[in-house]
């Protein structure tokens, strides 16, 4: 029993099953019992790691891939350098760090980071000095350009599960079974939000919804639309719903959604479908992660680095690289989208893979 578990069922034993995307909400961010409100997640003492986290190249060729993109749309000053969700800190203090020498970009940028958890702000406080701090997208400065990256953001916004029934569409609840949380299917109904799903699933078949996603696009997408920009997203999921993909990670293992509220990490593949017809922005070619970084030369920032290495720590450097990078490991997994200006230049890199 986690002191969540037992808040939801008296919750759902008062007032009914709540929503999957309510059980996720309050399992990440419930105010005293939230897991990403109590603890920092990340690293051998956390449950998970992310590419930040794994190495510096990651940082290092992401941000000079956004400093090209404000290079293609006039070098712009002052502009917004923003993160959502950053972590640590680590990826925009990697990507400060790889730009120092580009003229004219740290002078112009305006550090800001949308985090909701206040042990990672004391954290991202320490490696990006003078950055300031929002609890949404919505409050981004929206006077200026926005070039802003999203590394494993967006698969922890909260979901709603429905399965396909012939009278519609039921959507999937977290109920109480004697003392134990548990899923259960709401009567099935027809859901014109779903209508266009129905030529592309068979009957049993689930759909994912992120509704809390589609107001962080919109923010983003009006401030750069009117102010110009570059909005990059890296996480994993696919070019459309693709079933059940709720996952929990507890102490670093792969753990039952339900076991351990409060306590386990909730997270969802991303719909990248929906993000890129959610905003009137350009959109770049899905691209895979490890095809992005090798085009933006990781191979060869990889090289250079190892140069200096022997022993085991070269060792632990080239397996970096090839779980950044290579498709059993994170590089076909998690894609790539960037949103961006109608009319201007395509960021560098995208591409379908040949």
């Amino acid at each position: 029993m986690t002191a969540l578990a037992d808040i939801l069922r008296r919750q759902i034993a008062a007032q009914g099953p709540i929503t999957v995307a309510e059980y996720m909400a309050q399992c990440l961010l419930h105010p005293r019992h939230g897991y990403y409100i109590t603890r920092d997640p990340l690293g051998q003492a956390g449950d998970f790691t992310t590419a930040p986290e794994i190495s510096q190249m990651f940082g290092e060729v992401l941000g000079l891939l956004i400093a090209q993109v404000w290079m293609d749309q006039g070098a712009p000053s002052p502009f917004t350098l923003a993160e959502l969700g950053p972590g640590r800190g680590t990826l925009m203090a990697d990507i400060l760090r790889a730009t120092a020498k580009v003229p004219g970009f740290q002078a112009g940028a305006q550090v800001h980071l949308v985090e909701a958890s206040p042990v990672l702000r004391a954290a991202q406080a320490q490696r990006v000095p003078g950055a300031v701090w929002h609890d949404s997208a919505d409050t981004l400065p929206a006077d200026q350009p926005l070039f802003i990256v999203a590394n494993e953001f967006f698969d922890a916004l909260p979901i709603r599960q429905f399965l396909r029934h012939p009278k519609g569409w039921a959507e999937r609840v977290v109920g109480l079974e004697g003392d134990a949380l548990t899923f259960g299917l709401s009567p099935p109904a027809p859901l014109a939000a779903l209508d266009d799903r129905l030529d592309q699933t068979l009957e049993g078949a689930m759909v994912e919804t992120c509704a809390p996603a589609l107001p962080v696009i919109d923010a983003l997408s009006t401030r750069i639309a009117a102010q110009g920009g570059f909005a990059l997203i890296v996480d994993y999921g696919d070019w459309g719903s693709a079933g059940d993909t709720l996952q929990a990670i507890w102490r670093q293992q792969k753990d039952a959604p339900l076991a351990h509220p409060g306590e386990a990490d909730l997270t969802a593949h991303v719909d990248f479908r929906a993000l890129a017809a959610a905003t009137p922005l350009a959109a770049t070619p899905l691209t895979p992660q490890g095809a992005l970084l090798a085009r933006l030369g990781i191979a060869q920032r990889a090289e250079t680095l190892a140069r200096n290495l022997t022993g085991a720590a070269l060792e632990s450097h080239l397996a970096a690289y090839r779980r950044l990078t290579e498709a059993a490991e994170m590089g076909q997994l998690f894609k790539a989208l960037g949103l961006y200006p109608q009319g201007a230049l395509q960021p560098p890199g995208f591409g379908q893979v040949t």
